[in-house]
């Protein structure tokens, strides 16, 4: 089939041109050749699992390439577009663990400091205690504390068969913490390993006590507005996502006695998950926030460096990035999200010169080894198959 010489506009046709590399990518940049296997690999998030709709974006050095499999919106088939906006989750964590680290590189915070140290008191009971756990091991999910989305009875709420009658419901973060503080802690602070999202929700009080602000204004002032993340927000209580955007879907959380089927749950509450995991973005977004926080223009290399330090986590997780092994050898670094209907993850090589952020419209992609062939496909290509980075 011939390839058109129009580059019409709308999110379907630049999927389309981008797709046949007949048209510029979305930042403006000349596409590069079809890409087969990855557009393969998009397209196998859709077949291995449950979603809807997957599509996945690639910065490198030579440009951008976009590209989208199934839909974004089951009534009406409408394609996932490049700009579309929408729930990322535990992706959140990187923009916190940003600002946080950039106070401690102004002196203003410091990563020995204890939760009691700017949050006196919350922390209490049950055997868990604010003074013996530092800002370090918040970031770094060594605190021992309670994930509060393990709570069997929030759980059922948020995530479960009590959504639908729970979707509007509003959460304070000392609500959340309390949650947590119902349960022993795991283990002795800084004694082992486990992802809390209970430590990212004290950050974000831990930042609106130090700068006055809450943590959402200080992520606006000091990333989002600077790098123009202009689909990027923190929406707090706000129920509806920005346009434009698809739709969101999970089986998960179909009402008690319904049979398992897809439900719309793009329409929620975000403060639940609150600075663990409410920001709205798209896939432009996060390449470009990754791209220049791994390129080092967000942080001083000191911060950086402690950033990727997965020392104390058995290699698992540094303080807000992880690292992603590949079998052809390389790391890459990132974070991925999962909220009612939607998943997503962000990587990038370690200099930030190349990052693929992907997603689909419902909880997970169903096959892990559907999201290594994707990143195979992207970062390990078969000599010859691509040109040259």
């Amino acid at each position: 089939m011939a390839k058109s010489t129009a580059c019409l506009p709308g999110a379907a046709a630049l999927v389309v041109a981008l797709l046949a590399g007949g048209c510029a990518a979305p930042d403006g940049s000349a596409p590069e050749a079809p890409r087969p296997g990855v557009r393969a690999a998009v397209r196998q998030l859709v077949t291995a699992g449950e979603a809807p709709g997957a599509a996945a974006l690639s910065r490198d050095r030579r440009g951008t390439w976009f590209g989208s499999a199934g839909v974004a919106d089951l009534r009406n088939d409408r394609r996932m577009g490049a700009g579309d906006r929408f729930r990322a989750g535990s992706v959140t964590k990187i923009f916190v663990a940003t600002v946080v680290l950039q106070l401690v590189a102004e002196g203003r915070l410091g990563l020995t400091d204890t939760v009691d140290d700017h949050l006196p008191g919350l922390v209490r009971g049950n055997g868990n205690d604010g003074r013996r756990i530092t800002v370090r091991q918040l970031l770094s999910h060594t605190s021992g504390l309670f994930n509060y989305t393990e709570d069997p009875e929030l759980k059922r709420v948020v995530f479960g068969r009590g959504f639908a009658e729970h979707r509007l419901d509003a959460y304070s973060p000392e609500r959340l913490v309390r949650v947590a503080l119902r349960h022993a802690p795991r283990f002795r602070a800084g004694s082992g390993y486990h992802y809390s999202n209970t430590d990212y929700i004290l950050l974000g009080l831990v930042v609106e006590e130090v700068t006055g602000r809450r943590y959402a204004e200080e992520v606006q002032r000091r990333i989002v507005r600077p790098l123009a993340l202009t689909g990027t927000s923190f929406p707090g209580t706000r129920p509806t996502l920005p346009g434009p955007h698809g739709r969101a879907y999970s089986t998960a959380s179909a009402p008690p006695g319904a049979p398992k089927r897809k439900m719309d749950v793009t329409a929620l509450d975000p403060s639940s998950a609150g600075a663990a995991g409410e920001a709205v973005s798209t896939l432009g977004d996060l390449s470009r926030f990754l791209r220049a926080l791994l390129g080092g223009r967000l942080l001083p290399p000191e911060q950086l460096r402690r950033m990727r330090d997965t020392s104390g986590t058995q290699g698992a997780y540094g303080l807000g990035l992880f690292p992603v092994r590949l079998p052809c050898g390389r790391t890459l670094w990132g974070h991925n999200g999962s909220i009612n209907g939607s998943y997503v993850q962000t990587l990038g090589t370690a200099d930030g010169s190349h990052v693929l952020s992907y997603r689909v419209n419902t909880d997970a992609v169903g096959d892990e080894r559907a999201e290594t062939r994707l990143l195979e496909a992207e970062f390990c290509p078969p000599a010859g198959t691509r040109p040259p980075r």
